[in-house]
């Protein structure tokens, strides 16, 4: 007897081919509920670029009230205690802002906590502290007290400060720290762009007398300067050389600095240091002067320019 075979499946079978889904997902994509949580998700994302940013405030316009505030911070260790010669540097910076609508911060040293930091750090929280004081202020200078602004006709806004002047005095391409860094100031920066003034003497960067213009930029700036790290470490000139750091490394604030030319607001009364003060200029400082009675005094460095600038204020 014979049984007939069952026919032979075809050894070659079509491709398996899955079940469509599109129209089953889709209605599921059509369901109120989904619809509603895609709304939802759809207005957040309108609200989170667009509403949300409305609320922000913008960045705060500077009205430039007063134009420039000049911040000296006073040291008795470094001064020797001379109660005339505090007088004269607070009486100088005084007469000097009042005869153009500055504002100034003459303070302590000891009144700022630094955590242990070498007291020369002040100068950086002194200036934190004129931006809170003095926050439409359009620029800061910091000048040490051991100096004297001598003509009292300069305007730091326009004479420093001003876009043209700045483009006409940058140094371009210099070593930021000379004589041979590898890092160097820009060469394409333009007058509005910069920030940051700093000048150079024979030892580096001078942090003696810089100037600021307030902003953002300024916070950030001034906040990485006082880092507790920078702080801590053991720079051989502490904020000065931390500063010489900053600006060879941090791209964002060689970006913003200009270094001019010494004597534009930071001449020396010798020629040891730096350049010499010569008649005319903004400012001298007792660069290297010390306190006591020895030597190159900072007391009666400051007796040779006294009189100068007394009389330089009494007939402008």
């Amino acid at each position: 007897m014979h049984f007939a075979y069952p026919p032979r499946k075809n050894s070659n079978p079509p491709p398996f081919r899955p079940r469509s889904t599109r129209i089953p997902t889709f209605r599921r994509f059509l369901r109120p509920k989904t619809i509603a949580v895609a709304g939802l998700a759809i207005l957040f994302i309108i609200w989170l670029f667009s509403g949300s940013s409305s609320k922000h405030s913008p960045q705060r316009t500077i009205s430039g009230k007063p134009p420039v505030v000049i911040v000296t911070v006073f040291d008795e260790k470094t001064w020797g205690g001379s109660p005339e010669y505090l007088e004269s540097i607070k009486d100088n910076r005084e007469q000097y802002a009042s005869k153009h609508g500055y504002g100034t911060l003459l303070v302590s040293a000891g009144g700022y906590e630094l955590n242990g930091a070498p007291a020369s750090w002040s100068k950086v929280t002194a200036t934190r502290h004129a931006m809170a004081k003095f926050p439409d202020c359009k620029y800061i200078w910091f000048l040490d007290q051991h100096s004297y602004i001598m003509n009292p006709d300069i305007k730091v806004e326009d004479f420093v400060m001003g876009s043209k002047k700045l483009e006409a005095n940058m140094i371009k391409d210099l070593p930021v720290v000379p004589p041979d860094s590898i890092i160097k100031t820009f060469s394409h920066l333009k007058g509005d762009d910069v920030d940051l003034v700093l000048t150079q003497d024979k030892d580096g960067i001078s942090a003696g007398s810089f100037i600021i213009r307030n902003g953002e930029w300024a916070k950030f700036f001034l906040d990485t300067w006082l880092d507790p790290l920078y702080r801590s470490y053991n720079f051989q000139k502490a904020e000065t050389h931390a500063l010489e750091h900053i600006v060879q490394w941090h791209p964002t604030v060689l970006s913003k600095l200009a270094i001019l030319p010494q004597r534009l607001f930071n001449s020396y009364n010798k020629p040891k240091h730096g350049r010499v003060f010569e008649a005319g200029d903004l400012a001298v400082r007792f660069a290297g002067c010390t306190k006591g009675a020895g030597e190159n005094n900072c007391v009666d460095e400051a007796k040779r320019f006294s009189s100068q600038w007394r009389k330089a204020f009494a007939y402008a």
